[in-house]
Formats: structure tokens, sequence, C-alpha cells
């Protein structure tokens, strides 16, 4: 294996483990959302889930930048417009679609239902963003989606009526867009672009419950709720952004298909519910589908075309460049580059350096 080939493969790893996390900590939220939501209504709970994320991402920001000289590339002027509509979809629509669809239908038929996120994420990435999915990764993303869909049938452990299921659809169809959209903002700091979605999609959430008469919640519900979305919202999102960085849409949806399946299997703990022979085809079938995308190689002769962006990088074959006076020389370090056009081969994904045309 070459340098530039293990390289690839070891940025891969990182990604599908950012992807992975990502999905664990988001699947647990719904089980513990639908505790919280027979104590207070959805608008509420989604406020406080964002403004605990908001908070823990501040945190996370402030350690970060103690422990580490590694400088992400700042949000600039024209990001906003594009984190504007992240916030949006991402961060109040959906949410406040997903919870509703919650009080509607039992907490295991909510977790089975996010699976819809991974499809209209995939068909969103490639037919209007040019990635490319091979059909070893098309296979692997159909084996995780499938072992999602076959939870549900298993016998008498579902409760949910159209109204609730088509809310939490319409909720994976604002965070489908959501997720392709983040992508191309991903180059930025993901910290940034976490905390600032998560703090105005709390506050606006909490505004609007308050506007039209809601209760406050009791303190404990409140805090529950800060804590659940410090961790299952806040590092989420983090480690969401990073992974569809390294990624691409369409793989790291395949990757976070697997949070209805972890939300599934917390809420047969949380409501003593006992797994059957459905639950372990599915995980059987989700596993097989993850290893495959570990092991993909997708590798080919390609060409960059020029290009001039910022982002936090490192000296490899992408980055052969020099730099100007007071630029730090220490990396990983975000600085405006330029990429000169290239034609090579070796292993990758569809990631923001990778979108060229494939042959049939």
């Amino acid at each position: 294996m070459t340098a530039n080939e293990s390289g690839a493969r070891r940025e891969k790893m990182i990604g599908a483990g950012y992807g992975l996390g990502a999905a664990a900590l988001f699947g647990a939220s719904a089980p513990l959302s639908k505790l919280l939501l027979g104590h207070a209504g959805p608008l509420i709970v989604s406020a406080f889930l964002y403004l605990g994320a908001a908070a823990g991402l501040f945190i996370l920001q402030r350690v970060s930048s103690r422990v580490s000289i590694a400088k992400e590339a700042a949000l600039r002027g024209r990001d906003f417009a594009l984190l504007s509509a992240i916030t949006i979809l991402g961060g109040i629509a959906g949410p406040i679609l997903m919870l509703y669809g919650l009080t509607r239908v039992s907490a295991l038929a909510g977790s089975l239902a996010l699976n819809l996120e991974a499809p209209f994420t995939i068909i969103i990435a490639v037919v209007l963003f040019r990635e490319y999915l091979g059909s070893r990764a098309i296979l692997a993303a159909l084996l995780i989606i499938g072992g999602t869909i076959l939870l549900g049938w298993a016998p008498g452990s579902l409760r949910a009526d159209s109204l609730g299921i088509g809310s939490i659809a319409a909720a994976c169809l604002c965070w489908g867009i959501d997720n392709n959209l983040t992508q191309r903002l991903s180059l930025r700091d993901p910290a940034a672009i976490a905390t600032i979605k998560a703090a105005v999609a709390g506050l606006t959430t909490l505004t609007i419950a308050f506007a039209i008469g809601m209760p406050s919640p009791g303190i404990g519900i409140g805090l529950a709720a800060l804590a659940i979305g410090s961790v299952c919202y806040g590092l989420s999102l983090y480690l969401d952004v990073l992974a569809l960085r390294m990624l691409g849409a369409a793989r790291e949806a395949a990757y976070f298909a697997s949070a209805p399946f972890i939300g599934a299997i917390l809420s047969l703990a949380i409501f003593r519910m006992l797994p059957g022979t459905a639950e372990w085809i599915a995980a059987a079938s989700m596993a097989i589908g993850v290893a495959l995308l570990i092991r993909e190689n997708h590798n080919h002769a390609h060409v960059h075309d020029e290009l001039v962006h910022d982002h936090l990088h490192y000296h490899d074959r992408h980055h052969l460049h020099a730099h100007l006076a007071g630029e730090s020389p220490h990396e990983p370090h975000a600085h405006p580059h330029r990429h000169s056009a290239l034609r090579h081969a070796h292993p990758h994904v569809s990631d923001l350096h990778h979108r060229h045309p494939h042959g049939g």
C-alpha cells in the first residue's frame, strides 16, 4: 500500500468514526426525548435541546482553543446565507416536526421512521450535488437502510398514525437538505457552524413557544433537556460536520443511517421490550453494510480543476503551495490557498476536493 493510499484509508476510517459517533448520539436522542414529551410540549423540548447543544458546543470551543494550536477556517460573510438555510431547516423545522411526530407514535416507531433521512440525503447528494456512489457503496447503503426498515417488521412493537409518521418523514426531508447544504460549508470551523446553528435554533424556537403561550418546563425537565441536548445534539452536530467534510453527504448518510437502529435498541431497553429475530437480522445487515463502506476502495485517474479556497489542511498531495509572510508554518493550518490543475489517481471519496464526472 502506497503512502497516498494509506493516508486516504486513514482519513476514511476517521470520517467513518465521526459519522458513526454522530449517529449513535443522535439516535439516542429520540427515545430520551420521548421521555421528556410527557412533561413538556415539543416546542419547549426542542428549544431546550438546542440551547443545551449550544452550551455544550461553546464549552467544546473554549477547551479546544486551549489545547490545540490548529485554527479552523473562520466563517465569512457570504457563508451566512447558507448557514441561515441550514439553521431553519435542520435546527428549527426538522426537530419540531420530529418531536411533534413523537407525540403521536411510539418511541420505537419514531426511531425507525428516522431511517428516511438517509435515502433523502443520498438522493439529493447524488442527483443535485454530483456526488458519486459506486455499486459497492450503493449496496452498503441499501444494507444499512434496509436493516432499519426490517426492524419495523417486528410484530406488536409499533404504535403509529399517518400524521405522526408524516411529520417525522418531513423532518427527515429537512435534514436531508440540511446535510447537503452543511457539506458545502464543512470546510469552515465545524464547532462555529454547529454552535451558531444550535444557539439560533434554540432561541428562535423558545421565542415561538413563549409567544403562543406554552408554559415553561419544570426545573428537572429543563435540566434534563439541556443535558441531553448538550451531548446528543451538540456533540453529534460537531462530529457530523467533520464526517460530512471527510466523506461527502452520501457516504455520511449511509453511516448516519445507523442512528435509527441505535435509537430503536435504546427504546427496547428503556421501554422494556426484548429484541427478536428481526432485530438481530437487522443488526447483521447494518454491520455488513458498514464493513463494506469501510472497505470500499474508489480509485481512478481524475482531474482537479484550479481552485482557490480556505480550510484546515496539511501539506499533502493536494496542498503543495508556498506560504506568504505571516502565515503559520504549523500544520494543520488554515489560510486561503490555490490548488493548481492536477490529474492523478488515488483512493478518494466525494469530499469537496473530489467532485468530478465518472464514466458509465
